[in-house]
Order: C-alpha cells, then sequence, then structure tokens
C-alpha cells in the first residue's frame, strides 16, 4: 500500500511541477507579446495581462503543494530547532496537522467560492467563467492535503527520490 501511495503522490508531484513549469513559460511568452503588440504594432491585446495573471494564480497554488512536498516551501525552524529533541516530532506534528487544516480550508472554501462565482464571466476575457478562475484555489489545497497525509503515514518524503516504482518492480523480476 505504501509504494501505491508514493508511487501516485510521485506522479501528481511530476504532474504539478510540469504545469508550474508550463504556467511560467507560458506567461513569460505571452507578457512580451502583449508588450511588442502594443508599443511595435500599435495594437494593445486585452488579453496577454489576465491570461498571465490566471497562470499566475495556477503557478503559485499548484507550485506551492510541489514545493510543500519537496521541503522546498520557506519554514521558520528557529523555535523547534532549540527545542529538546523529545519535543521536536510533537511540534513537526502540530506543524502537519496545522497545514491540513489550511489546506482543508483552501479546498473547501476554494470549492464554495468557485460554485459562488460560476455563473459570472470575467470582464477581459467574456468567454472564461470566474469560478474557473478560482479553480487552483481547491485543487491546490486538495493536491497540498495529500502530500500532508502522505507526510502523516510515511513521514517527510523530500529525501527521498521519486521513484518509477513499476520499473523498480520489473527489475527485481528480473533478478
Amino acid at each position: 500500500m505504501k509504494n501505491l501511495v508514493l508511487g501516485v503522490n510521485d506522479a501528481i508531484y511530476r504532474a504539478c511541477v510540469i504545469v508550474a513549469a508550463l504556467a511560467i513559460v507560458v506567461m513569460a511568452t505571452i507578457i512580451p507579446w502583449g508588450v511588442f503588440s502594443r508599443y511595435a504594432l500599435g495594437q494593445g491585446l486585452g488579453w496577454p495581462e489576465p491570461i498571465a495573471i490566471l497562470l499566475m494564480v495556477l503557478f503559485t497554488f499548484v507550485g506551492a503543494a510541489a514545493s510543500y512536498r519537496a521541503g522546498a516551501h520557506m519554514a521558520v525552524q528557529v523555535l523547534s530547532e532549540r527545542l529538546p529533541a523529545a519535543a521536536q516530532p510533537f511540534v513537526t506534528l502540530f506543524v502537519r496537522v496545522a497545514m491540513a487544516a489550511i489546506a482543508l480550508f483552501m479546498l473547501i472554501w476554494g470549492y464554495k467560492l468557485c460554485v459562488a462565482t460560476w455563473n459570472q464571466y470575467l470582464s477581459t476575457l467574456t468567454w472564461m467563467r470566474v469560478g474557473i478562475s478560482y479553480a487552483p484555489i481547491p485543487l491546490g489545497g486538495l493536491i497540498t492535503l495529500l502530500f500532508v497525509i502522505e507526510q502523516l503515514l510515511y513521514g517527510d518524503q523530500s529525501k527521498r527520490r521519486v521513484v518509477d516504482y513499476e520499473a523498480r518492480e520489473e527489475s527485481k523480476e528480473s533478478v
């Protein structure tokens, strides 16, 4: 069961990193295009800025979930490092439970925000619903919650290499 959970979370982590990277690349491409269009071609486009903002929201929430799993998020450990070694696991547990509560808050209230704004459309992108623009919030909350549960069950995974479990099992069978 542990290998299945870690394998699924490895795949989710990889997807988060790819989505966040693509969001940054697309954003870094369309912003200069908007500037070039406005100043070189003399016609301002209305879509680059709102699309870039939506991509930044996606990058922020999905990238934060990946960063949490990788242990690359900002962590202030001044207090926990000065506590006795026996107390540190309790602080770690408290931090993980608090993070689960934050992720659950993002999931529940982010979903409610999406539902409440579903019938509204963005003024700059008239084809896009406002609820879709808020979708990265509950998505990021769900993914972060999955990673927090993984940490609660199996410990910190940031030092472990992301492993292809199918290839590993096949190599064991061939030996």
